[in-house]
Formats: structure tokens, C-alpha cells, sequence
């Protein structure tokens, strides 16, 4: 922009000049464009907007591939029942009726269980007594754990004793008479109630390992 001063005599109605006016005028001249100005510096963030409406629900996808197969789960469990009276004393009673034997870890030859899978194993017996006194414990790698004494009163009469062990690779347990003369264990073909069971409750979890070896070494 030019800013112009002009100087131009005022005459009113007369010829005859009576004020001298000064004014001004500006004009413009048009210029070449300028050089774009600098970016300005980001502005404030805006406030968080409205949550929107939910949208539509997908399509069902693709079923999946089917998963790894698991490992089955190794048990250990028997019972077993008498088919003799009166067994030997102070050696492990064979208790060689099979009723049931899973894992095969009851050896019926020896009467013995032999632990294969570590872990907490509940042990329970019924023995039937006639004609004699009963003195009979269970037995763990040669330590008695329980000892059961019944005497026998003329009658038909029944000792029991059950209890929970904590058994490793290779343990053993048994039953058998601790007291000479007292082997009352009773044995009747038309009953079946001189009984042995042993179960294998809780697994050891650093058995699974294991296994798992051993099955991938079979292979």
C-alpha cells in the first residue's frame, strides 16, 4: 500500500480562494505472492468423544484345528481276597483270589504291592478270625505302619484297620501276622470276606514327567 499527499485549493462559491485544504488518498498496488508462512505449533487435545453404539456382530469364524492329544492318566489300584486259613506267620500274606488288580502292581506270587507310580495311596483291610486269635499289621518296606489284634471269643469275629501312605518308586507293602499262634485269618470258599485294597489317590506331579520319558522312549 502508497500513501499519496496532495495539496488542491478549496474556492467555495467565490474565485476567490478562501481555505486551503490538505487531504490525503491511498492506493494499492498489487505485489508479487509471498513465501508460505511457517506451520503453527499443534493445537490442544480435543476433548474424548461420545462412546459409540456397539456394531453388529461378527460372522462365525472357522472351527478350529483339533488339539494335541492328551496323555492318559496312570493308575494303581487292586484288591484282592485269601484262599487259605491260617497263613505262616511273620512273612507277607498271600492274598492270591484277584479281584481287582489295575496296573498289575499287586504281585499275587509274593503278596506284595510294589509301588510303580509315586504318590499318596490309601491302604484298607477286612480280615475274617475264627478259632484262633488274630495279631495282623501292614507292613511298608518292612516297617509296620498298623497292628490289629483280635481276640477270638468263640465266634465268628472280623479285624479291620485301614490307613494313608505317602509311597515312592519301588516301595513295598504287605500284610502279615506278627504274633506265633495268633494267625486266626479265616478263610470261608463261600464268602469273600478276607479282603486287601490299595489305591493310589493323589499321583506325585513329579511322576508325570517322568512317564512322559518313558513312553517317548519306548517309541
Amino acid at each position: 500500500m502508497s500513501r499519496h499527499q496532495s495539496l488542491r485549493p478549496f474556492y467555495g462559491l467565490s474565485s476567490s480562494p478562501r481555505v486551503t485544504v490538505y487531504y490525503t488518498y491511498d492506493y494499492v498496488l498489487s505485489g508479487d505472492p509471498g513465501r508460505p508462512g511457517n506451520p503453527g505449533k499443534p493445537g490442544m487435545k480435543g476433548r474424548e468423544g461420545v462412546i459409540g453404539k456397539a456394531g453388529p456382530r461378527g460372522l462365525k469364524g472357522q472351527r478350529g484345528k483339533p488339539g494335541i492329544s492328551g496323555t492318559r492318566q496312570a493308575r494303581s489300584a487292586f484288591s484282592v481276597a485269601v484262599t487259605k486259613s491260617y497263613p505262616k506267620e511273620r512273612t507277607p500274606i498271600r492274598f492270591t483270589r484277584i479281584l481287582l488288580n489295575e496296573g498289575n502292581h499287586y504281585n499275587a506270587s509274593s503278596g506284595k504291592f510294589v509301588c510303580a507310580i509315586p504318590g499318596v495311596y490309601y491302604f484298607t483291610y477286612d480280615i475274617t478270625l475264627a478259632n484262633k486269635h488274630l495279631a495282623i499289621g501292614l507292613v511298608h518296606n518292612g516297617q509296620y505302619k498298623i497292628k490289629t489284634f483280635d481276640a477270638n471269643t468263640g465266634n465268628y469275629d472280623v479285624a479291620s484297620g485301614s490307613t494313608v501312605l505317602h509311597l515312592k518308586e519301588s516301595d513295598q507293602v504287605w500284610l502279615q501276622i506278627f504274633y506265633s499262634e495268633q494267625n486266626g485269618l479265616f478263610f470261608d470258599p463261600f464268602w469273600t470276606d478276607s479282603t486287601f485294597t490299595g489305591d493310589g489317590t493323589v499321583p506325585s506331579s513329579s511322576f508325570f514327567p517322568l512317564l512322559i520319558i518313558r513312553k517317548h522312549n519306548l517309541k
